[in-house]
């Protein structure tokens, strides 16, 4: 049998291997980024900027408040002091440039707002710097109750199409499931010119402390549990979308990302297990990966990618269908098998029916 190749595409990038480190703080130390490149880590997302933090810097103001004036005090104070961040915008080029310096993966520039100002401004010095790749993550809970569906997404294609104008590098959006036809809002970037869609974005949920009073944020690693929405519009999309598709949240174990692999997946960015096992752990997934796919005499990932998608049964909202009844019978029966064995129990009969 030929050798293992891990090898893939991702955003027209050539990647050793399907596994990435997500956007998150792994990046801020050069030591962590080259001991993720030396375990296999095939690229790096860097943390993200945030628009906050560049308005702020040349304006003085936080989403159009001014933290000075009393009216807004309340809802600024919840945003980080400047020196809270891990970089401020000066020091972000410095530090993609020394990535980029130290390993020699592709390295994704990430730029974390919602107004297309912001991107505009501010995306070619990423360029410039050195970045692979453009992540944008569109992070935004829409409070607005005026605001249309329709509008949303119109401004989101407008700066990806914005960005796509000024860019040379490819562009990647990370979006959230929360669209009313999340598929249409998928094909829509992906006309747009969006070369890869990153699926998904996790909103933290704010919590609730009784006692004070007060709103506040709670931060979990992802699990295994958070896989299926990914997996079920991986699925959905593979081969549907000319984009790149990158899966994020919910890969905890080896299985997790073949399961991401058979949907569809492209890459698999890896941040919660990352923090909790080590970068050593992308020598863990590399190998299990290879261990599986031996065992299959599968010895290219063309040959995993997409497998189980949509794209290959004849009827994709049929299939849909059919899953959603077929569980819903099971578990009814499941529950009706339940209930014989607890009625019985209590006779002291057999627990199965014969």
């Amino acid at each position: 049998m030929a050798p293992i190749n891990l090898s893939t595409t991702y955003l027209g990038l050539s990647l050793a291997s399907p596994f990435v480190a997500g956007a998150s703080p792994l990046s801020d130390h050069l030591d962590t980024v080259r001991r993720l490149e030396d375990a296999g880590c095939a690229a790096i997302v860097l943390h993200s900027l945030f628009e906050e933090q560049i308005s702020q810097r040349e304006t003085g103001r936080i989403r159009n408040m001014d933290p000075l004036d009393r009216t807004f005090a309340s809802v600024v104070s919840y945003f980080p002091e400047p020196e809270h961040y891990a970089h401020d915008p000066d020091a972000y080029l410095e530090h993609l440039r020394r990535v980029k310096a130290a390993v020699r993966i592709p390295v994704v520039g990430s730029l974390n707002g919602t107004t297309a100002e912001t991107w505009l401004k501010f995306a070619p010095l990423v360029q410039q710097a050195g970045a692979d790749a453009l992540e944008m993550n569109v992070y935004e809970v829409i409070t607005d109750l005026d605001r249309s569906a329709v509008a949303i997404e119109r401004d989101l294609r407008q700066i990806v199409e914005d960005l796509k104008r000024q860019l040379k590098i490819p562009v990647a959006v990370k979006l959230s499931p929360f669209f009313t036809a999340f598929g249409n809002v998928a094909r829509d970037l992906d006309r747009a010119g969006a070369d890869g869609l990153v699926l998904f974005n996790r909103f933290l949920q704010p919590d609730i402390d009784v006692p004070r009073l007060a709103v506040w944020p709670r931060l979990d690693l992802s699990d295994s549990r958070e896989l299926l929405l990914r997996l079920r519009w991986l699925a959905i999309l593979r081969g549907r979308v000319r984009a790149s598709l990158a899966l994020t949240g919910g890969v905890s174990t080896p299985t997790d990302a073949i399961k991401g692999l058979l949907a569809g997946a492209d890459v698999i960015q890896m941040v919660s297990a990352i923090l909790r096992h080590g970068p050593a752990y992308f020598s863990v997934m590399c190998d299990e990966l290879r261990r599986w796919m031996e065992s299959l005499e599968f010895n290219q990932l063309d040959a995993v990618r997409g497998r189980l998608s949509l794209a290959n049964t004849s009827a994709p909202s049929a299939f849909e269908r059919s899953q959603y009844i077929r569980t819903i019978a099971d578990w009814t029966a499941w529950l009706g098998y339940q209930a014989y064995v607890a009625a019985h129990a209590e006779d002291g009969e057999s627990a199965r029916p014969s």
